[in-house]
């Protein structure tokens, strides 16, 4: 063999030790190495020269965040059956060569893994569950997401892993309970429609009758107004009609003039008013001197009854 060939031998072997010796890890990925077959170092991203033949690759770990979606029944303390559909996020805790340790050889691969997680959330949230009625479920989303970090945090540590988010996107029930549910939700709607429509009526009727009450009262108030204003006008009328027989009555008896004389006129002038304004009706008086003297001594009793009444209330 020439000394060509030779080094041409030994350039490859020296080429193909170098290729198997190289190791690319991408980045967002360690990689876990072993010795013999035993845990020797964790490969961050980067290129890497390891021992061939020697040192090997175990496995290739993600540092990403992985996703799965889930789709489970769970039953409710009052034995309603639910449909859940629900999305994980998760990833490895950290780079940490122990958390590394432990992601890659607690499980055997991560179909493993990822059956264990998916049981676990499951379990978690159908225990949570099965102490709830069906009517509170809907509600409990936060509670539920909170109920699984609690169970599963710790444990998922142990594993290397951590849990990044649980998304609970559907809750749904049975066909026959969901029936039932719309049908109480419309009951409660005809009812609070109703209550309301009555509110609305009786604050209609209220204000209607607020309005008619105040009105009758501002009635009643110009009603009296009115009557006041007419007492006193016609105190005022009388007043003056008094002073006006007064004087005339001075004017009569200076000038010698009998007062009976202006009594017996407005008589006349008393009739002759009422049969103007009797519109066709017969009315019947009787105008002799005599009946005059009679309603004249009945006035003048009158009189003299008032005058005696105002004297006995009057203060002493």
């Amino acid at each position: 063999m020439s000394l060509q060939e030779t080094l041409l031998i030994v350039a490859g072997s020296l080429g193909l030790l170098l290729a198997l010796s190289i190791t690319v890890v991408r980045q967002g990925h360690v990689a876990v190495t072993t010795l013999w077959g035993r845990y020797h170092r964790t490969l961050p991203p980067g290129l890497h020269l390891r021992w061939p033949g020697v040192e090997a690759v175990a496995r290739r770990l993600s540092l990403q965040h992985h996703s799965a979606e889930l789709e489970f029944q769970a039953i409710t303390a009052d034995q309603a059956n639910i449909q859940f559909r629900a999305l994980i996020l998760y990833r490895v805790a950290d780079n940490e060569p122990d958390t590394v340790l432990r992601a890659t050889f607690t499980f055997v691969a991560d179909d493993a893994f990822l059956q264990a997680l998916i049981r676990s959330v499951e379990g978690s949230i159908r225990a949570f569950v099965a102490t709830r009625g069906q009517a509170e479920v809907l509600g409990l989303r936060d509670e539920i997401v909170h109920e699984v970090h609690r169970h599963l945090d710790d444990e998922l540590l142990e594993w290397g892993y951590r849990l990044v988010n649980l998304q609970i996107n559907d809750i749904t029930f049975d066909e026959a309970i969901m029936r039932s549910m719309a049908q109480v939700v419309a009951t409660a709607n005809l009812r609070a429609a109703a209550e309301n429509e009555a509110q609305a009526q009786y604050i209609s009727k209220t204000r209607v009758a607020e309005a008619e009450a105040h009105a009758r009262r501002v009635v009643a108030e110009a009603e009296r107004d009115a009557d006041e204003q007419r007492g006193l006008g016609n105190a005022r009328m009388r007043a003056r009609v008094a002073e006006g027989l007064a004087a005339a009555g001075e004017t009569m008896q200076a000038g010698g003039v009998d007062p009976s004389l202006m009594l017996y006129t407005m008589w006349l002038d008393t009739m002759k008013t009422v049969a103007e304004r009797s519109h066709g009706n017969l009315l019947s008086f009787d105008g002799s001197v005599d009946a005059f003297n009679k309603t004249v001594r009945q006035l003048t009793l009158l009189g003299h009854r008032e005058a005696a009444a105002s004297a006995a209330s009057a203060p002493r």
